[in-house]
This record gives structure tokens, sequence and C-alpha cells, in this order.
């Protein structure tokens, strides 16, 4: 469906229409088309902002997080003033001053196997601008069983990815998708997230503009899109590479002999789901086991520098390097294990107990966020 552009959008866009391959016609074609953003964090803020600038006529944008201050660090579509808003709503009412020519529609919530299809089902093009793998294997699942084209970015400390996934060209073929370049996740743990290990702040204004740079093409038609294609970025030596990525005959979704028939479970399928048997304890037990002088070992598997920003008096054994400090880690007598808020310290006594025979460990249930908001509200958690 095409739709005619207003005198004051011609104005607005003025240097698209003047260009050789875009004019009136391509304008028009954005104007009509519809795009989901999902994440609004250091990919999605960039891509929200110029898709928004470009002229998409219907943006949605999928999140439930609130702004956090260390965000702000990257995230620069928002300022100080908005910590502790919803990032959507947040995202959404500074987007519409940039451009009031723009629908954007909210889903403020966290994107799962229950509301995917549906959510994704309203939209031409989804761009995911998630940052763990659970979600990604969703996404990509969603895209491929609802056929529509994905727009993938990732970042991490100074390097950079982006591709189009099940992207269908004039001819009618469908270019492979994330299932094709990453057949299975890696080990929970393997890739530190980038809350654990860092990422540069300039880094993802950078991808996520060469993303928004994808979903224009795929959206107006123009150019050659990057499907089948793996575009790498190295920020540190400004090094890039493309790899070429080709279907894969075992691909359980559209490989030749399917086996996924609809989405599954992928914190399952990602390894990330915490035995039940875990023991855990709450930040009120432990306080109590202080003040009681229960013998206990206290082990912090957070980063040095979050360590040293903020701790509650545990041994500091960063969780990528658990392994090599087990004389520290006691296999007798209570030994409690935490991290930020709960998931870190769960995957080391996942790993200790499945390859070390630990029978000890114990939980800290919400990490050294749950005791900052019950006892120091002054400690500087990042």
């Amino acid at each position: 469906m095409q739709m005619t552009l207003t005198a004051a959008e011609k104005l607005r866009y003025s240097r698209h229409l003047n260009l050789p391959q875009f004019g009136i016609e391509t304008q028009e074609r954005m104007k009509a088309s519809s795009v989901l953003v999902i994440g609004t964090g250091g990919l999605g803020a960039p891509m929200l902002q110029y898709l928004t600038a470009a002229g998409v006529g219907t943006i949605g944008v999928v999140d439930f997080d609130t702004i956090d201050e260390s965000n702000l660090q990257r995230q620069v579509l928002f300022g100080t003033s908005d910590v502790g808003k919803p990032k959507t709503e947040t995202a959404v009412a500074k987007l519409k001053e940039q451009n009031p020519y723009v629908n954007f529609v909210i889903h403020n919530e966290r994107l799962s196997a229950k509301n995917a299809l549906e959510i994704i089902g309203n939209y031409q093009v989804v761009a995911d601008g998630t940052d763990n793998f659970p979600t990604r294997y969703l996404v990509n699942d969603a895209c491929v069983l609802a056929g529509k084209t994905n727009v993938y970015a990732s970042i991490f400390q100074f390097e950079g990815q982006v591709s189009v996934f099940n992207y269908v060209d004039n001819e009618g073929n469908r270019g492979p998708n994330y299932r094709d370049l990453f057949p299975t996740p890696p080990p929970p743990g393997m890739v530190p997230s980038c809350a654990e290990g860092g990422v540069l702040g300039v880094l993802p204004g950078i991808i996520g503009s060469l993303q928004a740079s994808e979903v224009i093409k795929v959206l107006t038609g123009i150019g050659e899109p990057l499907a089948g294609r793996l575009f790498l970025f190295d920020s540190l030596d400004f090094s890039t590479r493309t790899l070429k990525v080709k279907r894969d005959p075992n691909n359980p979704l559209n490989g030749d002999n399917p086996t996924i028939h609809q989405l599954i479970d992928y914190e399952d399928f990602c390894g990330l789901k915490v035995k039940s048997d875990i023991t855990e304890i709450s930040v009120d037990e432990l306080s109590q086991w202080r003040a009681n002088q229960t013998p206990h070992v206290l082990i912090d598997v957070r980063e040095i520098y979050e360590y040293e920003s903020a701790n509650i008096g545990g041994i500091s054994i960063p969780k990528g390097g658990i392994a090599n400090h087990l004389d520290q880690i006691p296999k007798s007598g209570k030994v409690v294990i935490h991290c930020k808020s709960g998931g870190r310290s769960s995957q080391v006594i996942k790993l200790l107990t499945d390859q070390y025979g630990y029978e000890n460990l114990i939980n800290l249930t919400g990490g050294i966020l749950a005791w900052k908001e019950t006892f120091e509200k002054d400690l500087v958690v990042i």
C-alpha cells in the first residue's frame, strides 16, 4: 500500500527525495511500511532514532526494562532525569518529538514464546536489538515461522556484527537465518554479557546505525541487504570482514527435515534453567548468620571492578576464573555464592556441582542488589 507524502513531509525528507535511487516513491513506500524494534538498549536506541528520522511509517517498540544509570554511557536516547522510567514509554515520548509523522506502538512487555508470534505478525520487518541468546533464538524462530525478515545485530566489548536473516530476494529465494550461522547456543556462562564484559560506549551507535540502514534497505527495496552475509567490525583496529552464510540442510526450522514447528522453551534450549534443587538463602537469613556468627564462607563471583565498587565482605573470585580457585572454595561447611542479582552465582553453583562434585553450595537470592535494598542503600552497585 502506497501512502502520499504531505508537503511538510516532502520538506522534512527532501535530502532523501534528492537521492537518485530514492525519490518520492521510495519515501512513500517507507511511510507505508512497519518495523518492530525489539529492545531499546544499546542497539535499539540509535536504531530507533534513525528509523524515526528516516520516516518509517509505523514503528513497534518492545522492551520491559527501566532505565538504569549504567545505560547512559551508550544509550544516548536517554538522559539522567530518565533513570528509573520505563524504556519504551520514555523512548517513544522522545521519538515523537523527533518526528511527529511516525506512528509508534508500545509493547511494554517481555517478548516470550507466548506472545512473540502475535506481536511479530503485525509488522513487515523485525529488528533484533536484544543482548541474550534465548531471546535471539526466540526472535529468529518466530520470524522464520511467521515469514518475516529479521535484521540482526550484536555487540560485545569492542566488536559488533550485523546480518539480515530469513530474507526473500526478488527471485523468491529465502536466505539463511540465525540457526544456519549458530546451530546451537554457547554453553552457559562462556560468553559474558555486556554487564560482565563491558562495551565501548560508541560501539552500539555504530552498529545500531548500520542495523537501521539494513532495515531501510529491506523496507524500501533499494540496495543489496546483508542477506547471506555476516558483517564484522572491530573498533580497536578499525578492521571489517564480511563472511558468507549459507543455508544449512540440517536446520531444524526450515532445513530438509524440520523438527521445530512451534516456539519452544528458549531458556531451557540455551541451558539457562537453574536446577530447582539449588539451595537458596535470603539476605535476611545471611544477616542473621552474621549476627549469630554462624560459620560460613561467602564467595563473590562478580567481576573485580564490580567488587571494588561495592562488596559485602566476601572472597572475590570472578565467575570466569572460578575453576582456577577451587582451593579457596571448601567442600564442607556452608558456602554462600553471590553475584549482582543471583544469575551468575546460580550458574557457578551448577558448574561446581556438576563438574567438581560440590554439595554444600548455597545461592544468595537477589545477590548484592537485594542486600543493598534491605541493609545498605548507599552501596554503589555497578
